[in-house]
């Protein structure tokens, strides 16, 4: 069968016993679909990029499945239909993870998120030529005169 990976995104204002029964909910439906959720994280409460719906904030929940994409249709319409649930996605894997996704490993996260000494924006490009003094613009012209006087 075909493996996913199911991620949604609850509303900020719900308790985690609530986000839990949503990825319960999401579990039976796809064993009702004779399908297998393989794996269920629970992400937490993480900013948003920008605001969904007048939420800043969302409950990210992934669950990795092994179902027929009849049973991912489902799932998806199931979703959809569900006002707690601000915006989910389902990506067909080749495989699927073992152990911790991505966002779970902290180490790794830590190792990126180490910026050094590259300044608060985290770069140290390069912005273009010096500005130089400003004397390389040329003169002034007052307001008061029109061109040409």
């Amino acid at each position: 069968m075909p493996l996913y990976e199911h991620v949604f995104l609850a509303r900020q204002d719900l308790a985690q016993a609530q986000v839990d029964v949503l990825a319960e909910t999401a579990t039976k439906i796809v064993e009702a679909q004779e399908g297998k959720v393989t794996k269920v994280e629970n992400w937490g409460l993480r900013n948003l990029a920008y605001k969904i719906a007048k939420n800043r904030k969302a409950h990210y929940v992934m669950l990795n499945i092994d179902a027929p994409a009849g049973t991912v249709a489902e799932l998806e319409r199931q979703t959809a239909i569900n006002e707690d649930v601000i915006r989910y996605m389902t990506v067909r894997v080749d495989e699927l993870e073992g152990g911790p996704s991505a966002m779970m490993r902290k180490s790794e996260r830590s190792e990126r998120g180490d910026r050094g000494d590259r300044g608060p924006r985290g770069g140290d490009r390069d912005r273009g030529a010096p500005r130089g003094d400003r004397d390389d613009r040329g003169p002034r012209r007052d307001r008061d005169e029109t061109p040409g006087e």
